[in-house]
């Protein structure tokens, strides 16, 4: 991990988190029809079985990500999303590792985004797949349509 970047659970009373939270909304639904859309908002992320971390760098808030515990053995991935301020410095990469560390940390078995299919997801992708996750079913009450796909990696 940088050195530079120090994971925190996030503060939603902090107006950086918030504010990334708006902007990733935002860009979920710019880039993705309507009735497509699965990200969480504020309100949503708070609840017992969602865990939200955030990568802050040199004081701010350059990255946020969840874990949402779906059964004993089954984690999702929500909410990545890095500042557009601080893309290409690591960011994504230490919260995917700092989220996989913890579904481990939980005992889960299986960890799955689902994310987009367009080319404004290529970044998320590459990221998953260096990580060694696998395109495969959808999973949890997601529905397989030609605007989402599902990744799968076995804990």
């Amino acid at each position: 991990m940088n050195p530079n970047h120090i994971l925190r659970p996030a503060d939603f009373a902090d107006q950086e988190t918030c504010d990334l939270l708006t902007l990733h909304l935002a860009g979920m639904h710019e880039n993705t029809p309507a009735g497509h859309v699965f990200a969480l908002d504020l309100a949503a992320l708070i609840s017992s079985d969602i865990e939200v971390w955030t990568v802050h760098h040199h004081g701010h808030v350059a990255g946020i990500g969840a874990l949402k515990r779906l059964s004993a053995h089954d984690g999702e991935i929500k909410s990545m999303r890095t500042h557009p301020d601080f893309l290409r410095q690591g960011i994504a990469s230490t919260l995917l590792d700092h989220l996989i560390h913890r579904a481990r940390s939980l005992g889960l078995k299986k960890l799955s985004p689902e994310t987009g299919q367009n080319s404004s997801f290529e970044s998320a992708l590459k990221l998953y797949k260096a990580r060694g996750f696998q395109l495969g079913e959808p999973f949890a009450d997601y529905q397989a349509s030609e605007f989402n796909q599902f990744l799968h990696l076995s804990l």
